[in-house]
């Protein structure tokens, strides 16, 4: 998420009553999590086993629950007993309204949108798009030119991101987008989550069924082909001309790279090469999967032989 206007780190921490420590004048011109951090962004961590990687990323600024730690030269961090809650307080605070319209959206020319589309406020539909019944645009969602929604697809619902406390959980406030490029067709009952502080991004002429769920800030290549009932967890990255058939899983931050072939009811553990062919849960190279899978239907035979 970007700022408007940068702030220093001073400035920043004397918002949520942080206490600054390192370059106190280094700039923040954004706030994101941790998938999605560039230079001069603002991003919290408050767990050890994340302190090295959230300190040597390209933030600028660590919001951080611990004071003793290494500053990387030219950076700044904001001590906090609550980095999260901090976090959280921040975004409220510089996020764009969230807001719905009830006027008709400015669209591209040759767009038909239906009447009981729900659109939110700064809603971009390019040329040439098919808005079908029932679909809902949150706020701040961007449609590229001859994409195709079909019915009842919700484009930029929150994020499922929560921090576990020992009440409950507590909501990260979700303040990211949706950018659906050109050529895109995306099916009915279909829920893409919008960024949490940054977006979620759909490539150029990728083609997704009904019923598909993709988590928030995830990247997807262009010309991906995606069936129906595939889940796919936030801040994963999917290269070019991937295909993921029918009911695939994809947990959360996983790479796959381009050209990869995933077929169908197969769940991923780990990150898959490029140019492969996939199947299997968990998911490994289709042939060697397949030669298991026979493997295991002869076993009764082989145990029947063994007794006998």
């Amino acid at each position: 998420m970007d700022l408007s206007e940068p702030l220093t780190a001073a400035a920043a921490a004397a918002l949520i009553n942080a206490r600054a420590l390192g370059n106190e004048q280094c700039l923040v011109t954004g706030i994101n999590e941790i998938n999605r951090v560039r230079a001069g962004d603002l991003m919290f961590v408050d767990h050890p086993k994340y302190y090295i990687k959230a300190l040597h990323s390209a933030a600028s600024v660590i919001l951080i629950d611990k004071a003793d730690v290494e500053i990387p030269e030219g950076k700044a961090i904001l001590v906090s007993d609550d980095p999260c809650r901090d976090y959280n307080d921040l975004v409220r605070r510089f996020m764009q309204p969230f807001a719905w319209t009830s006027g008709s959206p400015v669209t591209g020319a040759g767009s038909t949108v239906h009447p009981s589309v729900v659109i939110g406020a700064n809603v971009v539909i390019g040329k040439d798009c098919t808005i079908m019944p029932g679909v809902v645009l949150y706020p701040n969602t961007t449609i590229g030119d001859r994409v195709i929604i079909q019915a009842n697809a919700v484009i930029g619902g929150d994020g499922f991101y929560y921090k576990k406390r020992a009440g409950g959980y507590e909501k990260m406030v979700t303040a990211g987008s949706v950018v659906v490029e050109d050529d895109v067709e995306i099916g009915c009952g279909t829920t893409i989550d919008r960024g949490v502080s940054a977006d979620t991004r759909i490539g150029a002429g990728t083609k997704i069924d009904n019923q598909v769920q993709i988590g928030h800030d995830t990247l997807i290549g262009k010309h991906c082909l995606i069936a129906a009932q595939v889940g796919i967890s936030g801040a994963c990255v999917i290269g070019d001309n991937v295909t993921l058939w029918g009911q695939v899983g994809v947990p959360s931050k996983l790479t796959i790279g381009a050209g990869a072939v995933v077929l169908g009811q197969s769940g991923l553990i780990g990150d898959l090469e490029g140019g492969k062919t996939y199947f299997g849960s968990p998911a490994g190279e289709w042939k060697q999967k397949m030669r298991e899978v026979a493997s295991l239907g002869r076993l009764p035979d082989l145990i029947k032989r063994q007794k006998d």
